[in-house]
């Protein structure tokens, strides 16, 4: 490994122990009269399993050669029953050797059946290139020809034939899947004919609007084999959740037996909760997260401990690289000892950033949520995670990308200044004591089901009374009707030349994509944003900023979806306002509430705009100035729950004390949602309206971000009542005078009466609950 730059202080002889840096690490924290929590999670030894009887010898021989001599008890149990042909989903922590139990059963298939076929899906094509490498290594040391290739965007045109026609295992993406192997079958005839086994990796990120729509996905595999003659067996691995065999269920559309109790080892891990402290306590305003994490990771890894630090958004994965760069004295233009890793990056980046953390070049990794999946990454000593993630699955997994060499490591939660990350830091046990979150798909939302009859009916046609999900045969009759789809001789066909597929985007509500690129004698692209971000992130006159590096955006082409953006040197970034207007289409569920209110739950169009933005001072945060943007708005339908206020709840207060008690309500309210309804933040949108035009009161609405719901709003509407003791007690226990993030928000007037109007709001409406 290359000498360090002497101005980069990290030490080139053996680093120390997490162990011991994290009892220096917590008592400098404590000296500075914060608050700081540990606790020390012992370490595990493996349980071993035999290997199931009938695994090819050849392949138990080669797993002997590399070190694996035995089975972990899940690993045999796993091996076990999908050799015995039964779907299966493997549960078990990070760094557990889940791959072994889907290319065990694989390999020894495919090497007692040259004809038998496998598919393996992966979330993203990082994975995908990952677990090939590993694929290929085991099939050369068992000296078989077994065809093994990854198929997605990147495979050339020239070797897709030879996938076709040579891959036993074939590694692609659902979006691959959907976009290029369904719809053209006829080309797969021998993958569909012999298809034994279908691996579906990171079972958990498969949630939301993504898992319902690669649900839909799944079936139409699923009638694609059956028109094929062949059934295969479902191996899906998943990091912890709550609910992963109803996951599973639902996912594949079939029962599955779940392995959920792990015989891996597992080394002393200790973790530390840190609320930064209060340095403005009128306000209530605490120190930065994001600068207590660059002091938590500059220390760690000065120390020699090789570091991932998460960050809840690609703004600040790269103001947390810009600052720990500095905080480290990492010279312009010198080896990339601290690296940033988020979407956006190209691939060619991201794998370079891969491969310097397994050789150890790369000492510290500032990241977002991009990094919690399975990616090979070496052995890390240190995750620090900046901000609570949203769900406990999300923060172990983070938490679980470090101490992957089953040596001690160490977790640091560092909590923000909103009402979630303060519910947490208050509440340290929850981390341990509450169960992990399950995950919540629809494939039968019914925007997400057409479009994948669409494309169903595109690849085979549907007989009369075929299923296809819960509302498929009355879908496909108003599909008809509508002259997408004709019926004639009891068979269901596509009308339209059109190819439906390519309109029908897995990930997002839209299927655009923003490509920015830097302007210069020999213009290039450097990274791409999705459609929903772009009028936030690359306006016209916003600093996007890429790697540590800031560029202005010049242009943003938004018919051609281009953004064109020159390298600049400012010391502020720029900050997005969305406006949002709220209307209910159909109510659909009512229940009463204290001081005469309702909860109501239902259907509401959703229309944002982005309408300024802010130049926030590096460092500092001060605003120093801000700017419009001229974007044209977007509207969405989707699920809502909103809780309209009777008069006993508004009771004595003036319309200015009620409009920003509204407003505090529907901040604390936005934060705590997720613990209850088990979601990301961002997956819930919220608005308060003095009078709504909808409901004719003050009214606070909470709303999926998804078009069409995910059941998110249901969830609202079901915890209504402990959502809103929880509120009462974050706002009741906040140590604030009129309102800080913490609670019902931050305060631009000292002596504000929001926190006072929020709480006497929040007594009404919970004592009647």
């Amino acid at each position: 490994m290359a000498k360090p730059p002497p101005s980069y202080p990290v030490p080139a002889v053996r680093p120390v122990p997490p162990a011991l840096v994290a009892g220096r690490l917590v008592t400098e924290l404590r000296q500075k009269e914060t608050e700081t929590w540990v606790r020390r999670l012992e370490e595990e030894p493996a349980r071993f399993g035999a290997w199931p009887a009938g695994l090819d010898p050849r392949l138990i021989e080669v797993l002997a050669r590399r070190g694996i001599r035995q089975p972990y008890t899940h690993q045999a149990q796993a091996i076990a029953a999908a050799m015995a042909g039964r779907n299966v989903v493997v549960v078990t922590p990070t760094a557990s050797g889940k791959t072994l139990c889907y290319n065990a059963p694989v390999l020894d298939r495919v090497l007692k059946d040259r004809s038998a076929r496998a598919l393996y899906l992966f979330p993203t094509k990082a994975l995908a290139q990952d677990q090939l490498d590993e694929l290929h290594g085991l099939i050369g040391d068992l000296g078989a020809e077994i065809g093994t290739f990854t198929y997605d965007g990147d495979t050339p045109a020239d070797a897709r034939r030879a996938v076709r026609q040579a891959g036993h295992i074939v590694l692609t993406n659902p979006d691959m899947l959907h976009t290029a192997i369904l719809p053209h079958h006829t080309k797969w005839v021998q993958l569909f004919e012999s298809l034994e086994f279908v691996v579906i990796d990171e079972l958990h990120s498969y949630r939301g609007v993504f898992g319902s729509h690669v649900a839909n996905v799944i079936r139409r595999l699923r009638r694609i084999c059956q028109f094929y003659g062949s059934d295969p067996a479902f191996i899906l691995c998943s990091a912890t959740i709550a609910n992963p065999g109803e996951l599973a269920e639902r996912l594949i559309g079939d029962a599955v037996e779940v392995v959920d109790e792990s015989g891996a080892p597992r080394g002393e891990r200790i973790v530390v909760v840190h609320n930064p402290p209060v340095v403005n306590r009128e306000l209530g305003i605490r120190q930065s997260s994001l600068k207590s994490a660059r002091d938590i990771a500059a220390e760690l890894i000065r120390s020699g401990v090789q570091t991932i630090v998460f960050a809840p958004s690609r703004v600040r994965v790269e103001l947390l690289l810009t600052y720990l760069r500095e905080a480290l004295r990492e010279k312009p233009g010198g080896p990339e000892r601290v690296a940033g890793y988020r979407g956006g990056y190209l691939p060619n980046e991201r794998r370079a950033i891969e491969r310097g953390l397994r050789e150890g070049t790369v000492r510290g990794v500032v990241a977002t949520n991009a990094l919690e999946l399975g990616i090979d990454i070496g052995g890390l000593g240190a995750s620090v995670v900046t901000g609570y993630p949203g769900s406990l699955a999300s923060l172990w997994q983070q938490f679980g990308r470090a101490g992957r060499a089953r040596e001690s490591s160490l977790a640091v939660l560092v909590a923000s200044s909103n009402p979630l990350d303060q519910y947490v830091a208050q509440h340290p046990e929850f981390i341990f004591e509450q169960g992990v979150e399950g995950a919540a798909i629809d494939p039968d939302n019914p925007y997400i089901l057409a479009s994948h009859l669409k494309c169903a009916a595109f690849e085979l046609p549907f007989a009369n009374g075929e299923p296809f999900g819960a509302h498929g045969e009355v879908m496909l009759d108003i599909l008809a009707e509508e002259g997408v789809l004709q019926l004639a001789n009891g068979r269901y066909y596509w009308m339209s030349e059109a190819y439906p597929a390519e309109e029908v985007s897995l990930r997002t509500a839209s299927t655009d994509n923003f490509v920015i690129i830097e302007q210069g004698p020999k213009p290039r692209v450097i990274g791409e944003c999705d459609r929903p971000t772009a009028p936030l992130l690359i306006h016209e006159d916003a600093i996007y900023l890429h790697r540590g590096q800031q560029y202005q955006v010049e242009h943003l082409d938004w018919d051609d979806k281009k953004a064109y953006v020159q390298a600049v040197s400012v010391d502020y970034y720029t900050d997005a306002q969305l406006a949002v207007d709220l209307k209910v289409l159909e109510r659909e569920r009512e229940a009463p509430a204290g001081g005469g209110s309702a909860w109501e739950l239902g259907e509401a169009a959703i229309t944002f705009l982005a309408t300024i933005f802010k130049k926030v001072k590096l460092h500092t945060h001060e605003n120093v100035g801000w700017g419009q943007i001229a974007i044209p708005e977007e509207t969405m339908h989707t699920a809502a729950a909103w809780l309209a206020l009777g008069e006993g709840a508004a009771a004595g207060l003036r319309r200015d004390e009620l409009a920003l008690g509204l407003e505090g309500l529907a901040h604390v309210l936005r934060n705590l949602a997720p613990v209850f309804c088990l979601c990301d933040p961002r997956d819930l949108g919220a608005d308060a309206q003095v009078r709504s035009p909808s409901t004719g009161a003050p009214t606070v609405y909470l709303y999926d971000m998804v078009p069409g719901g995910i059941g998110l709003a249901e969830r609202v509407f079901e915890a209504r009542e402990r959502l809103l003791r929880a509120c009462l007690e974050t706002v009741r226990g906040c140590r604030c005078e009129g309102g800080c993030p913490s609670c019902v928000g931050p305060q631009a007037e000292r002596g504000s009466p929001a926190k006072r109007a929020a709480l006497a709001l929040l007594e009404r409406l919970a004592g009647g609950a």
